[in-house]
């Protein structure tokens, strides 16, 4: 198993990634939905940035909580009611690089031992600090990989 100060250097390395997959899109690109049923690049950045607030709630009441029930969010719900399509690219990758900062530097404050707490998911079961960062980490790289899809079927890829 990786180190905490590891892990927390590829989670937070995600957000540079994330940067770089979208540098220099137009705002029509940004919204262009050229893969058939699948969200636009604007839409899964700003599911990105919402899900990193739940993933750092998460990982902070592990933290400083003993075994604290940690809650399931639906993404489908939060795409149908949280106006992905008028947000702002900018202000949403600010809000990714914040998060994984902040939770970086928390990260690297603590023992490893501490990639043992554990909360308990309300569907999952029990899980780690270290299986919340690990999927957190995970989240934003499957996402990379459909935006690179993305790019690649509007001919920028």
């Amino acid at each position: 198993m990786p180190t905490l100060a590891e892990m927390a250097d590829a989670y937070l390395d995600g957000a540079a990634q994330l940067r770089a997959a979208v540098k220099g899109m137009t705002q029509a690109q940004w919204v262009a939905r050229p893969v058939p049923g699948k969200w636009s690049t604007l839409e899964c950045v700003a599911h990105i940035a919402d899900f990193e607030d739940v993933y750092a709630d998460r990982m902070k009441r592990v933290i400083a909580l003993d075994k604290p029930l940690l809650f399931v969010a639906d993404e489908n719900e939060y795409v149908k009611h949280l106006a992905y399509e008028h947000r702002d690219p900018e202000e949403e990758l600010a809000l990714i690089d914040a998060t994984r900062r902040k939770m970086a530097r928390v990260l690297r404050h603590l023992p490893d031992s501490a990639l043992k707490r554990t909360g308990v998911h309300n569907e999952k079961g029990l899980v780690t600090l270290a299986d919340l960062l690990t999927s957190v980490t995970n989240h934003l790289t499957h996402h990379l990989r459909h935006i690179v899809e993305k790019k690649k079927a509007l001919g920028i890829g």
